[in-house]
């Protein structure tokens, strides 16, 4: 049985919609942990709720950020994970911390990437005027937002939108594609072929909703 850390800085509803959708679904698969930055994280309250383990290393107790992700990589391997997912963790990772990790950690970012990297999306979408925006569920590397792409998922830019009702769009789709990526990757059906990825049998890796 694989199992999954899970990586947050707030309330981890990604982390919460991947665990409902393992019980609705009777996945085989341990979580194994969840581990946050600071110990005012919601998410570790919901985690202890459903009996997992939780951690918190605080960066701020760290002087570099190299101490702090060794930190993490140690705790991290302690609890066996194979698969590492980043549910809105806010810390930038270090090469090191991602080299270990490589071809088992995954995030989700609230664009369509390549497209919107970086912070404050649904502000600049909405500026740059475009009509549909999204989600992408990505492999991470050593670039920002950069990684190979699992899924993805549109929704549309609606007259009168801000920033707030984009975003609790795109969140609602976040919690459909998240759950569906990371069981592709504990079914072992992702293949990375250099910075895309394969899906075995092939399957709609891309959704409008």
């Amino acid at each position: 049985m694989l199992s999954i850390v899970t990586l947050i800085s707030g309330r981890g509803s990604n982390f919460e919609a991947i665990v409902k959708t393992a019980q609705k679904e009777q996945w085989q698969v341990m979580f194994a942990g969840v581990i946050a930055n600071h110990g005012a994280a919601q998410g570790l309250d919901f985690a202890r709720a459903q009996g997992i383990p939780t951690f918190t290393i605080e960066h701020k107790e760290h002087a570099t950020r190299e101490s702090f992700d060794a930190a993490l990589i140690a705790q991290i391997d302690a609890l066996g994970a194979d698969l590492v997912v980043l549910a809105g963790f806010m810390r930038i990772l270090t090469p090191g911390f991602i080299r270990h990790f490589e071809g088992r950690l995954v995030n989700i970012h609230p664009a369509l990437l390549p497209a919107f990297p970086g912070l404050h999306t649904h502000e600049r979408v909405l500026e740059a005027g475009v009509r549909e925006h999204g989600a992408t569920v990505h492999f991470v590397n050593e670039g920002v937002d950069e990684g190979p792409i699992i899924c993805q998922a549109t929704v549309p830019v609606l007259e009168g939108d801000d920033a707030g009702t984009l975003a609790a769009r795109v969140l609602t789709a976040e919690h459909q594609i998240y759950p569906r990526a990371v069981k592709w990757f504990l079914d072992g059906r992702l293949r990375i072929e250099g910075n895309q990825v394969k899906l075995h049998p092939p399957e709609s890796q891309f959704f409008k909703l």
